[in-house]
């Protein structure tokens, strides 16, 4: 059974789901504009595999401490932070990593960065090339748009943006658990933060060194993603060497919630291998 807990990362609480032994192979599974919560659905199919899946929430999102600021929101600078999460976690060795939308941009630099080395990488709708910030999360560029927003606001389009990636109906209840943490307005300053340094040249500055990169890579991608749509996938799985793209029908932006037994075995089958 999943398990939420904490472990101290930069001298705060970094919050986490987990599941399975400390022993078993370790993934960490990473989140972009949502939080951990979007993995939920795949993480106790991933231990009963036989691995440990650990989705953190990234410092001041979902239910972790802190709060970011337009530089520790940056890919690199957050790209690091999850270095650290890792190394405060005790993984040794090569990273297995999977990212979910901006938390994908984490997972590509982590792999062609400067940082611990990545043994496999699995991206899932996530963000590539210039496909982002899509304009709901570009408009938090604007200083003036930030002071503007009312935590109330946010919270809204949170439950817009939610509503539209499940892309399947969805209970108040489902929903409400998928924004709580938009509640907070701490949650909701650092969540403006990540949005406004969203930039694509984090990862454009990234296909160069991926293009050469022999690491295996998945791609698990829903075809009905109207945020990060498949054409992108496609681009990459023709471009970088030792790329798989597994398509998911029928599937909106988080592709874990409209099919998680096929998302399951396709992670677990990468990641043990």
């Amino acid at each position: 059974m999943s398990k939420r807990m904490t472990i101290d990362v930069d001298g705060l609480g970094a919050s986490y789901l987990t599941a399975g032994e400390p022993g078993w192979p370790t993934v960490l599974l990473l989140h972009g504009t949502y939080w951990s919560r979007v993995w939920l659905p795949v993480i106790d199919g991933l231990a009963a595999a036989g691995l440990r899946p650990v989705a953190v929430d990234l410092p001041g999102l979902g239910r972790s401490e802190g709060e970011l600021t337009a530089a520790s929101a940056t890919v690199p600078a957050l790209a690091g932070w999850v270095a650290r999460f890792a190394e405060a976690l005790g993984v040794a060795g090569p990273l297995a990593v999977a990212g979910h939308d901006i938390g994908g941009a984490l997972a590509q630099h982590l792999l062609a960065g400067d940082g611990p080395q990545v043994r496999r990488l699995a991206l899932v709708n996530s963000v590539t090339y210039d496909s982002w910030p899509v304009p709901g999360v570009a408009r938090y560029r604007d200083p003036d748009v930030v002071a503007a927003t009312t935590a109330a606001e946010l919270r809204a389009a949170r439950l817009t943006a939610v509503t539209t990636a499940l892309a399947r109906p969805a209970t108040e209840a489902e929903l409400a658990d998928y924004v709580d943490p938009w509640s907070d307005q701490r949650v909701c300053r650092s969540w403006m933060a990540l949005a406004g340094a969203a930039d694509s040249r984090y990862t454009l500055d990234l296909v160069p060194a991926l293009k050469s990169d022999p690491t295996p890579k998945l791609l698990i991608w829903g075809e009905d993603d109207t945020f990060q749509e498949i054409r992108y996938a496609e681009r990459f799985a023709a471009e970088m060497p030792a790329t798989t793209l597994v398509r998911i029908p029928e599937a909106g932006h988080i592709p874990m919630e409209n099919d998680p037994a096929t998302v399951t075995r396709a992670l677990a089958d990468f990641f043990l291998e």
